[in-house]
């Protein structure tokens, strides 16, 4: 028999109303979305407040070309998460954007034209030619070498991580990581160009190598020990799918908030819902969570927002 909830509530905002009240008033007001998006605070909240919790954060690589990459950088200085699984791309746009920049653009530009001026689109962000390849090329390579010439033969992608953090500056969310000791996991690292970088860096010194089973080492010693685990994932992907996995291994996340513009629709992964995860046993049964049908740039700094009056 089908239970009714509470009556909806009309939105009233004042001058003075705080944006977590606005989130409060959103969880009560019946509206599609708007549900979700307040469900999915009060589920991070309780997740980071949580002392006995190790919570990740999963990212699409191409977030990092825009300015959530200031927000991803600050959630890492408040140590709201323990792990971050990530696409190289994030790696790849964190060392561009050090060292040079990226301009705004428009999604309607001409790409022939914009192939002929020396720019990448990404979306609507433009990504000058000399800012990515080249430059990525020269500073991982300076980076290798220093390693290898201090007796390094062998790296994880966290140990890569980590060397990348160590360069950069207080912008980049690779050196709050390495500052703050929050580990940074690419199952994937081959996938993009600071991955490329290292296997040309192996073909001239033949006995270095990328050692992926020791990251699998040290997610298993992480999740074995967990009480309690969660997640923040924005967007879809091998990232995504590498925080469920994982996690499946302790029974699955207790706590559980996913962000995606993708259609459950087409059986993607990247689709999929938090709650079809519970069949594959990598989110608990009675885990609180929510999927938010947003795009991540335009949700995430409110939520951010409201997460700083609520986190204790």
């Amino acid at each position: 028999m089908i239970e009714p909830g509470n009556p909806v509530q009309d939105i009233s905002i004042g001058e003075e109303t705080s944006i977590d009240k606005i989130f409060e008033k959103m969880s009560k007001s019946g509206g599609f979305e708007s549900r979700n998006l307040a469900d999915g605070l009060s589920v991070l909240a309780e997740m980071i407040n949580e002392k006995e919790c190790i919570s990740f954060l999963s990212f699409v690589g191409a977030i990092i070309s825009t300015g959530l990459r200031g927000i991803i950088k600050d959630m890492i200085e408040h140590r709201w998460f323990d792990v971050i699984i990530t696409t190289c791309g994030a790696l790849d746009h964190d060392i561009a954007r050090h060292f040079s920049n990226y301009n705004e653009g428009s999604f309607t530009l001409d790409d022939a034209e914009l192939n002929d001026a020396d720019f990448h689109r990404l979306g609507n962000v433009l990504v000058p030619m000399d800012s990515y390849g080249p430059l990525i090329e020269k500073k991982m390579q300076m980076f290798l070498e220093e390693e290898y010439n201090n007796g390094t033969r062998e790296m994880s992608t966290e140990d890569v991580c980590k060397m990348i953090g160590k360069h950069l500056g207080d912008d980049s969310f690779l050196h709050s990581a390495y500052k703050n000791d929050v580990k940074v996991i690419v199952p994937g690292i081959m996938d993009g160009a600071v991955g490329s970088q290292i296997w040309l860096f192996a073909q001239k010194h033949s006995d270095f190598k990328l050692n992926i089973i020791k990251d699998a080492d040290t997610l298993s010693g992480i999740i074995f020990k967990a009480k309690k685990s969660g997640a923040l994932m924005i967007g879809g992907g091998i990232s995504k799918h590498h925080t469920l996995w994982w996690n499946q291994y302790r029974d699955g996340l207790d706590f559980a908030v996913y962000i995606t513009t993708a259609q459950e629709f087409d059986g993607s992964l990247s689709g999929a819902l938090v709650r079809e995860a519970i069949s594959w046993g990598k989110v608990t049964q009675n885990a609180k969570q929510t999927t938010i049908h947003a795009e991540a740039t335009t949700v995430l700094p409110f939520l951010y927002s409201a997460l700083l009056s609520k986190i204790k």
